[in-house]
């Protein structure tokens, strides 16, 4: 077993629980990434609203991901990406 197994392994019960916190305080996260960004925008005069806006739509789909909201029973990321194919010679 390699030591991202063992690490893996050892994270499990901790990726449940903040799951558990993520569905609950969810609301109030994505409430305060908001109040951030507008804090953020305001101090920096709308210079860097679109990567503001960028940054904070991750946040946001983060906290979906981690909250498991629209989950379709199907894993969408975490495993070994597919192996690209041989190069051309």
């Amino acid at each position: 077993m390699g030591f991202l197994d063992n690490l893996k392994a050892k994270l499990a019960p901790a990726k449940g629980k903040v799951s558990d916190l993520a569905q609950q305080h969810g609301g109030k996260v994505q409430h305060g990434l908001d109040r951030a960004a507008k804090t953020v925008d305001e101090k920096t005069k709308g210079k860097y609203s679109d990567r503001i806006q960028t940054g904070t739509g991750k946040a946001k789909e983060a906290m979906d991901r981690l909250a498991h909201k629209g989950d379709s029973g199907t894993d969408t990321g975490g495993g070994t990406p597919p192996t690209p194919p041989p190069p051309a010679s």
